[in-house]
């Protein structure tokens, strides 16, 4: 079941230039909040040749986030940046000023993509404009079902209550600060199984996630570099 039909590249990303293909490679940065498995398959299936995209810097909301080490294990360059209220300035202000710090970050890695892998914080326009039609999120729900947190959890309780019979994942545009409403890259859908926990869901919404991730990685790099062929009028 998928209410929203995915949508192709080039009317998502609206045309980036290419900034990095002299390996072949689209640039991926990826943002992480937590254990980084899907991290993990994305940083597999670059080593192993599978995957036409490179990781070129991986930055954390959290600290101690597992994601970094797995980055460093792969010897991709791994940052922590923790949000911290600015003194004298108010909520609004002070996320503002650490989502352009952000982007300040970043910049210099001259990403073609930016890649949201479990990050826990909304982002605001002082970041997502500095990267117009280049920053795309992975959602545990299909489109319009189950925003924010906890949406697996939310997806089995629901199907416990009879109210739905499968859940799924997309990865998403961040065109805006909405919450996980950006227009539809990949999409896949999963049936509950009869009794199953939600551990069991858990475990198959994460199998289902790495297919969703990589599929997306190889969609958007084979976009860049057909934007980079046309460029070159090839």
């Amino acid at each position: 079941m998928n209410p929203q039909k995915a949508a192709p590249p080039s009317r998502l990303s609206r045309n980036p230039k290419p900034r990095g293909l002299a390996s072949g490679k689209a640039r991926f940065v990826i943002l992480v909040s937590g254990r980084g498995s899907n991290l993990q398959a994305f940083l597999d299936a670059s080593s192993q040749g599978s995957l036409n995209a490179e990781v070129v810097l991986v930055v954390s909301s959290e600290s101690e986030a597992p994601a970094l080490e797995r980055a460093r294990q792969a010897a991709v360059p791994a940052r922590a940046f923790p949000y911290r209220p600015e003194p004298g300035l108010d909520r609004a202000a002070s996320r503002r000023l650490y989502d352009a710090r952000l982007a300040e970050l970043i910049e210099p890695w001259k990403p073609d993509y930016i890649f949201l892998l479990g990050w826990m914080r909304i982002l605001s326009n002082a970041f997502l404009r500095r990267f117009p039609g280049r920053v795309y999120n992975l959602h545990p729900a299909l489109p319009g079902r189950f925003p924010g947190t906890q949406s697996i959890q939310r997806a089995w309780e629901a199907w416990r209550r009879g109210e739905i019979s499968c859940s799924g994942a997309m990865v998403h545009l961040v065109p805006d600060e909405g919450v996980d409403t950006g227009p539809v890259l990949e999409s896949e859908s999963l049936s509950f199984a009869p009794g199953e926990g939600l551990e069991e869901f858990e475990a198959e919404m994460h199998r289902l996630e790495h297919r969703l991730v990589l599929r997306a990685a190889a969609r958007l790099s084979a976009h860049l570099n057909k934007t980079e062929t046309d460029t070159k009028g090839g």
